[in-house]
């Protein structure tokens, strides 16, 4: 049985796109974190917040990743800020690969500087925003990835074709690392 597949990283970075492309070549169903929770609240992520806060999304959240924690063989795009919880980075990490789509502030400028729907960028200063995300949470997708890849302009089916490359000896790993209860001989 197959872990799940987590893509972290900045809003912006790809992991919706990516993942979409990845679960299709790989055959396993895609799950985006932020249209799920979405769905089962019957509102825009943007009315959450305005409602809840960021701490009730935030609680959502955690909710929808231990849920998809427990299911082999999904591709989960998480939202930008999952891993600002140590609860979620410890899912990720103890059920599944997780990816990091690292991309420099420039790409995430210029792929986020028309967007008008993310909570978190509604600001006088939507690049610095940007920046000041990007430098709270770029150690924490760092720490919590199996494996980090570039997020740059490419066309996307080669991306995904050199992450498949990354991904391929990984696949099949067991979630967690099997600890001999001895310790061996010499």
């Amino acid at each position: 049985m197959s872990r799940p597949i987590f893509l972290v990283g900045m809003p912006g970075s790809g992991k919706s796109t990516v993942g979409r492309r990845l679960a299709a070549r790989l055959g396993r169903p895609f799950v985006d974190g932020d249209r799920e929770i979405e769905q089962r609240c019957g509102v825009s992520v943007a009315t959450v917040f305005e409602i809840e806060g960021e701490a009730g999304f935030r609680e959502r959240e955690t909710r929808v990743l231990r849920e998809l924690a427990a299911r082999p063989d999904v591709v989960v795009a998480t939202g930008g800020g999952a891993v600002l919880r140590p609860i979620n980075r410890r899912l990720m990490r103890e059920s599944g690969l997780v990816l990091f789509l690292d991309a420099s502030l420039g790409e995430l400028w210029n792929r986020l500087r028309h967007d008008r729907k993310r909570p978190l960028l509604q600001s006088e200063d939507p690049r610095a925003r940007v920046a000041a995300l990007l430098a709270q949470r770029r150690l924490l997708y760092a720490c919590v990835a199996s494996l980090r890849v570039r997020s740059r302009r490419q066309p996307i089916e080669r991306f995904v074709g050199d992450i498949m490359q990354i991904l391929e000896p990984h696949l099949q790993e067991p979630a967690c690392p099997v600890i001999p209860t001895e310790p061996p001989k010499p």
